[in-house]
């Protein structure tokens, strides 16, 4: 049974990964590096971030390396938000009694300033700040604070905060909200992978906080267990483009807005509202186009087994996207530019069928 969690900060709890993407990019500038565009910055940034800086600064001492980052994180420490479902969560584990740590490299001046603005700190028993390699100190926080490492469960966004947790002995979970991508996260093997903390509130509630239970029950899907009918459309606007959405959960591949269609609900209907909730986009026109079954996909954070219902439809009024945490990111484009980005492949598939459509039958007629 878990009865302490130890939280990783950034990336974890709260989103400051712009701040810091800013201030890295500052700090290769001053160094006479060209910046980084944030894909750019998630493949290359590591723990220890020594590593990040003997591999692109070699030439510039540490000290005026963290002069120049902090500086500048200063400036756009304001953009640091928490991340959703975080709060619930340490409600969560203050209300089943867990114990909750911090163990992070976040510098102790900037956490003091991000918890005046999210007030995190009084969910957390004691935090471990300025720690630059966490491996070295795991032992130090079991230890001094009379943890079981079978009682304990290390939440990170990143391998580090794996390798950490398999360091200290305790279980671990990886989070797709913060600076790894799902490639990554896998593999560094944690023992489960969440699209966030709410999912992971909902495993262990499921459980009565018996993660190892967990985590060997979800080896073996049972075979009683029964596929999820889904649906996803292309969304067109009044020149003719189509969104596409970018999101973790899809191993950072661009795809369509959609989800699971609830008990009582039709598939119109369920499109109508995943549609709302992820993109505040209303929608008509709504045509079928295909059915398709993705089953056990590498692509999808988990495994599943997804019957999923495409669709097309056309967004009325002005298309105003407002992504809600689902998505990192979102564009419109004609159907020819969507098919050049890196899609999944359910995506791929439904456009594919979309463009084949509407290719012009050429019918031959008897003279």
């Amino acid at each position: 049974m878990i009865r302490n969690i130890i939280f990783d900060w950034s990336g974890t709890l709260v989103d400051d990964l712009p701040a810091v993407l800013k201030a890295s990019n500052f700090v290769l500038t001053q160094s006479g590096k060209a910046e980084m565009s944030l894909e750019q910055f998630r493949a290359e940034f590591s723990l220890p971030f020594t590593k990040f800086y003997d591999r692109h600064t070699p030439h510039v001492p540490m000290p005026q390396l963290e002069t120049w980052f902090h500086s500048s994180f200063k400036q756009a420490q304001a953009s640091v938000i928490e991340l959703p479902h975080a709060r619930d969560f340490l409600k969560f584990c203050r209300a089943k009694k867990l114990r909750t740590f911090l163990l992070s490299t976040v510098h102790a001046d900037h956490f003091a300033v991000q918890c005046r603005v999210t007030g995190f700190d009084v969910y957390l028993d004691r935090p471990y700040t300025d720690v630059w390699d966490k491996r070295k100190k795991i032992h130090d926080i079991l230890a001094e604070n009379n943890l079981k490492p079978d009682e304990t469960l290390f939440i990170g966004d990143m391998e580090h905060d794996i390798e950490t947790a398999r360091h200290g002995g305790v279980h671990s979970c990886a989070v797709l909200t913060g600076y790894n991508t799902l490639a990554q996260l896998r593999a560094a093997k944690p023992d489960l992978i969440v699209e966030h903390l709410g999912e992971l509130r909902r495993v262990l509630e499921e459980n009565d906080l018996n993660l190892a239970g967990w985590v060997s029950a979800a080896s073996r899907p049972s075979k009683m267990e029964m596929p999820l009918s889904t649906v996803g459309a292309l969304i067109f606007n009044s020149k003719g483009e189509v969104l596409m959405i970018r999101t973790h959960k899809w191993s950072n591949k661009w795809g369509i807005p959609g989800g699971k269609i609830k008990f009582g609900e039709t598939s119109e209907a369920a499109l109508r509202r995943e549609i709302k909730e992820e993109t505040g986009l209303k929608v008509t026109d709504i045509e079928f186009v295909l059915v398709q079954d993705c089953i056990h996909s590498k692509e999808f954070y988990h495994d599943a087994h997804f019957v999923l219902l495409n669709y097309t439809c056309r967004a009325t009024g002005k298309p105003d996207v407002k992504l809600n945490h689902e998505a990192q990111e979102s564009q419109w484009l004609k159907l020819a530019g969507a098919k050049k980005l890196k899609l999944n492949k359910p995506t791929k598939v439904l456009i594919e069928a979309v463009l084949k459509k509407r290719k012009p039958t050429t019918l031959s007629r008897k003279a």
